[in-house]
């Protein structure tokens, strides 16, 4: 009766440590597709969103000469910097927080505008930073010190609204992108898929070539998808490319974001200073960074671009021509920039609001009524959804191409802060079971003792 409990025993013990190992490989498995979204849920606008929008309303009810913009603080709130108290009381009655500022909006315009005016120099960018209330001026490290004496000489005459600062690396244009596009000038990449209600086309840099370049699909040039019918570049950074009848084009605008995913976007809006914002590029893959300045100016070796929005986001070579988004709202194409994504840097990105109205399209696969304009996206943003500040989702995220799917959950498999738990309850269930082997071995060992004795006593 005594050896028969004690079986039991030894077979329960072995089959909780074995179900342990069972247990444990399961939670590996989950912690791998945990983040592996099986459907899109419903993209929504965070509270950040609707700060942006009730902080760009203000400013345009009140005016350029009563403001000088806004942005969003590290809490997620709408802020204004306005120039009056009764200006300041409005703000906040709507609800924002209103900062005292010296200069307006025309004040930092008409130094932009003296910026532009001066003779031209390669590696020179400025941008409005509506929460310092200045215009930033940058230099790259091309730009030489004569040059930069000058400029300097330039800003101490516009006032204290100009400041000036050194940035390292040289500012380039960016070629390439999220799905890439080879032309003869080099590779670029698919922004956006746009429409005019009969025709699909592809949105992308205007840097990346000229009317008339021809596009494919493969770098031998055997696939060929369009050609380029329209361009603005220099001056703004934004191109058309028609689609050829039998070329494959994409009905809907999903982001590529690597492994086999992508963000659906769901609507148009206008970049603010404070948001954090995602860009995707076949060189660098999905990055995210901080809108830091709007109506940007860059001086590249090859034309000068205006009207751009500056940010932390890194960028290298191949990554031009990506689109820039935020929850699923697209925002513009990458332009380009300077650093990388080992050291940072700052990349530019063309405003898309700009490029859908003078190219008169509209984003493919969304309904009218969600290709707002700005005044229109900041009316609606409130009525959204909400999310806390710093843990924005980028957009329902979803498969689109299932080539990647498997290599992506080895990837997460592989991930140490997927698999940790897991992990640990195999171990301790494979140190279990030997424990268990270990002294099912000993009692056998002192009952073969017992009965040796006994036989020999």
């Amino acid at each position: 009766m005594r050896h028969a409990r004690r079986r039991v025993v030894k077979r329960v013990a072995r089959l909780t440590a074995i179900g342990g190992v069972l247990c444990g490989g399961l939670m590996v498995t989950q912690a791998a597709m945990a983040t592996e979204p099986a459907t899109s849920p419903p993209a929504t606008r965070s509270s950040v969103l609707a700060a942006s929008g009730t902080g760009s309303g203000l400013v345009e009810e009140l005016g350029s000469s009563r403001t000088a913009g806004s942005w969003i603080a590290d809490d997620g709130s709408p802020v204004v910097a306005v120039t009056d108290e009764e200006a300041a009381a409005e703000v906040k009655q709507a609800g924002a927080r209103a900062k005292m500022v010296e200069y307006s909006a025309e004040d930092l315009k008409s130094a932009t505008e003296a910026l532009r005016s001066a003779p031209r120099v390669s590696g020179t960018s400025w941008a409005i930073d509506p929460s310092s209330n200045e215009v930033v001026v940058r230099a790259d490290s091309t730009v030489s010190a004569k040059d930069w004496r000058e400029l300097t000489g330039l800003a101490e005459e516009i006032g204290g609204s100009v400041r000036m600062e050194r940035t390292g690396g040289a500012y380039t244009m960016r070629l390439n992108g999220a799905q890439p596009i080879f032309g003869t000038g080099g590779r670029c990449s698919i922004g956006f898929n746009v429409t005019d209600g009969e025709n699909e086309f592809i949105l992308t840099a205007g840097h990346c070539g000229p009317a008339g370049s021809v596009w494919f699909a493969d770098n031998q040039g055997q696939q060929e998808i369009g050609r380029t019918i329209e361009s603005n570049f220099p001056g703004g950074d934004f191109s058309l490319v028609q689609y050829l009848q039998d070329a494959p084009s994409n009905s809907s605008n999903v982001v590529s974001v690597g492994d086999g995913q992508g963000v659906r976007i769901t609507s148009i809006g206008e970049a603010a200073v404070g948001q954090r914002v995602f860009r995707s590029g076949s060189t660098s893959g999905f990055r995210n960074g901080e809108v830091t300045g709007l109506d940007a100016t860059v001086n590249y070796p090859e034309g000068t671009v205006s009207g751009l929005i500056e940010t932390t986001v890194c960028a290298e070579p191949g990554d031009s021509g990506g689109p820039l988004f935020s929850e699923g709202v697209a925002l513009g194409v990458t332009s380009g920039g300077n650093g990388d994504c080992a050291q940072g840097g700052t990349t530019f990105f063309q405003p898309l609001t700009e490029a859908l109205e003078e190219f008169d399209v509209q984003l493919t696969g969304l309904p009218q009524a969600a290709q707002p304009t700005a005044s229109a996206g900041a009316a609606d943003a409130g009525s959204q959804g909400a999310a806390a500040p710093g843990a924005v989702e980028p957009g329902a995220v979803e498969s689109v191409d299932g080539a990647g799917a498997f290599s992506d959950i080895l990837d997460r498999l592989a991930d140490p802060r997927n698999v940790g738990p897991g992990l640990l309850v195999i171990a301790g269930s494979m140190v279990a079971l030997a424990a268990t082997r270990f002294i099912r071995t000993e009692q056998d060992r002192a009952a073969y003792r017992r009965q040796y004795s006994q036989s020999w006593s």
